[in-house]
């Protein structure tokens, strides 16, 4: 794998995390034993999510520091409503209310922020790997229309994942753990602040064989960042990221294979070493103006990354995006609004390569690939009385796709060959929220989404292929709140969608292709329950009801879509404190969902039972196990639709095999 401009960033990442050895730090509590003690900053956000009439929620840090934290779902695992299947390493299918349903690669109908700047690329598709879970304080959950306030205007909504400053973590955290598979990770950040300034940072490094054949991964991430108070009204944030990720990939297997031998990895993955191997840099600002009832953040970004992919053939890709933003918020008590506006324009080197054993033979295909998206959103909220707020607001999203071919070897005929795409649609969204009694609180709202396709669906292997943007009105009714001991989140949604973009399967090593559907529907429910009787008891719920099914389809009638089971039940229950605890779990699929459009073929439902636990060692020192499928079931977490299956079709990712994994976590 080349380096590039990435040879140095494992030294900018130590550069940058010595920069808070500049800033005087006051000790840290020796109470604080996790990565943040920040309830200021959480409880903020939870009151943003509350003043939010739809499905949103948010996920504290302190919900998942017993885990082995390796990706996305190990973190939103009991977030209500998000569809979270593990691949291998930290791939995984990420979905809300079916968005990006059938995607079986990278990520597609969600919004992916840090620290609120998206991670997305400019054509809106995204690799989640480049976000490191382990670094965050806490995540924010909008689903669907909700995510307004993040300037998404996608079916599935968006996922913001805030890091820690110097102001909220100060001090040093220190985080290691072991596990099976040879699996190691590592944390170490640091947080100082003075007055006007604070920085924190933070290195995390990952390795291990993973729980099949070729499946070996390792990583080192830095992030980090910066503030100034410049003055009263005004105050900056400089970010940093670097990723160096190594993964390889065991590719899908037959139902039989995934049933039976789930350890074993494709022979075509191990003939062509597939891999995923990425090297990227983000740079972002973020600065603030705050009049009191009104405040305005504006900043910009620019994300570079280098991706050498060996597949069915090499991908090779060179991408830098950039892009600014603004966000406008006025609270004037009855009448409240917020304003705002993104940009990201990117670039993309792409090249194809014949695979040599995961190394580039003779050059197959070349284009240079040029996106934009901008939206320009708004919303207004008006609290008539009290209990009562009405909420009406929309988002207008633009954006264009266009691909250059510098070479084909299969057509050279299309040598300066442009492919373009322009899109443009407004999305409104109204909405109420009514409190009658404190804490308990009901909503209702109706929107559009309107998802545009990227490169990945337009450029098909090579072939420009039309497709239409995806449209959905979305209707919602809702309530969350606490009563004693008891709390729950439960929404009721719909969406009547028109041009779904489904994906499948073409061959044991082809990405898939893309289609526009005619008429489909989403519609289901996400609750969850959590009963917090005493310090030493809680039992925390998630249950998903999901009804995805085309609608009067010419080929496929009223058949279910595929990929999502019907029913989805995790649970979890802590017994204990902070001195000693155990956490047994449980995630239940009772039936397995169909494989293929034509709904021949479903796979077997399972039931998993892990167990977490923790004790506290000192003051500042905890110790914390997690392991996952105690009995060590074999079963199919994850698949890539096909329109016809056969016994001998490779589209199933097994379940995580038994793993155990100990560690420590300390701050000082």
């Amino acid at each position: 794998m080349k380096s590039h401009a990435y040879a140095a960033a494992p030294l900018l990442a130590l550069a940058y995390s010595l920069v808070p050895s500049i800033v005087h730090a006051e000790e840290a509590g020796d109470d604080q034993t996790i990565i943040v003690t920040a309830p200021d900053i959480t409880d903020a956000a939870e009151t943003r999510a509350r003043q939010t009439p739809g499905g949103t929620d948010v996920v504290s840090h302190q919900d998942y520091a017993d885990k082995s934290v390796v990706s996305l779902r190990d973190t939103l695992a009991f977030s209500p409503g998000v569809y979270l299947q593990p691949r291998y390493g930290q791939e995984v299918r990420i979905s809300i209310r079916g968005s990006g349903l059938s995607r079986g690669f990278h990520m597609r109908g969600l919004t992916l922020l840090q620290d609120g700047v998206p991670i997305n690329l400019a054509d809106d598709n995204g690799d989640f790997q480049e976000l490191e879970p382990i670094f965050f304080d806490h995540l924010e959950v909008y689903r669907g229309a909700n995510a307004l306030r993040f300037g998404s205007g996608t079916l599935g909504g968006a996922v913001n994942g805030v890091t820690p400053t110097g102001r909220t973590a100060e001090g040093i955290y220190l985080r290691g753990d072991v596990g099976s598979f040879d699996s190691v990770r590592g944390l170490v950040s640091a947080g100082v602040a003075s007055e006007q300034v604070d920085a924190w940072g933070a290195i995390s490094a990952d390795t291990s064989d993973g729980d099949r054949d070729h499946a070996k991964r390792h990583s080192l991430r830095f992030h980090g960042n910066a503030g100034l108070n410049i003055s009263e009204v005004a105050s900056t944030r400089f970010y940093a990221s670097v990723n160096h990720i190594r993964q390889e990939l065991p590719g899908a297997l037959t139902m039989a294979e995934a049933l039976t031998t789930p350890r074993i990895a494709a022979a075509a993955s191990v003939a062509g070493d597939q891999a995923r191997d990425v090297d990227s840099l983000r740079l972002q600002n973020r600065t603030r103006f705050d009049w009191g009832s009104l405040a305005l953040d504006v900043g910009g970004f620019v994300n570079a990354k280098s991706l050498y992919h060996p597949i069915f053939q090499v991908v090779d890709q060179e991408s830098a995006d950039r892009g600014g933003f603004f966000r406008l918020d006025y609270d004037g008590g009855m009448i409240a609004a917020t304003v705002g506006g993104e940009l990201r324009v990117g670039d993309t080197a792409s090249k194809r390569f014949v695979n040599l054993a995961g190394k580039r033979g003779a050059k197959t295909f070349e284009a240079e690939q040029d996106a934009r998206t901008a939206t320009l959103y708004g919303e207004l909220r008006l609290t008539p009385v009290e209990p009562l707020t009405l909420v009406a607001g929309g988002i207008y999203a633009d954006g264009k796709r266009r691909q250059a071919i510098v070479f084909n070897s299969a057509a050279p005929a299309q040598t300066g060959t442009v492919g373009r795409a322009d899109f443009n649609a407004f999305s409104p969204k109204f909405g109420l929220l009514l409190e009658p009694v404190a804490d308990v609180q009901l909503y209702a709202n109706y929107s559009r989404s309107v998802e545009f396709p990227g490169f990945n669906e337009l450029a098909q292997i090579a072939s420009f292929v039309p497709l239409d943007p995806q449209r959905a009105w979305t209707a919602e009714v809702g309530t969350r709140g606490r009563a004693g001991a008891l709390s729950w989140d439960l929404s009721l949604y719909r969406a009547d969608i028109e041009g779904e973009m489904l994906q499948f399967s073409v061959g044991p090593d082809i990405p898939a292709s893309t289609f526009n559907a005619g008429r489909t529907r989403h519609e289901g429910i996400e609750a969850a329950l959590e009963w917090n009787p005493a310090d030493w008891l809680r039992l925390r719920q998630v249950y998903a009801y999901s009804d995805f099914r085309f609608r009067g389809d010419a080929e496929f009638g009223h058949n279910r879509l595929p990929i999502v089971p019907e029913h989805m039940y995790r649970a979890e229950l802590r017994l204990g404190t902070d001195a000693l605890h155990i956490a047994p779990n449980l995630e239940w699929v009772p039936d397995g969902p169909f494989a293929d459009y034509r709904n021949r073929v479903r796979t077997p439902g399972y039931a998993l039972l892990g167990v977490t636990g923790g004790a506290r060692i000192a003051e500042g020192i905890d110790a914390f196990v997690d392991i996952r499928n105690v009995t060590g079931k074999k079963a199919i977490g994850d698949i890539s639709a096909a329109i016809v299956v056969t016994p001998a079709s490779a589209v199933y990712y097994p379940v995580e095999r038994r793993a155990v994994s100990a560690g420590l976590r300390a701050r000082f």
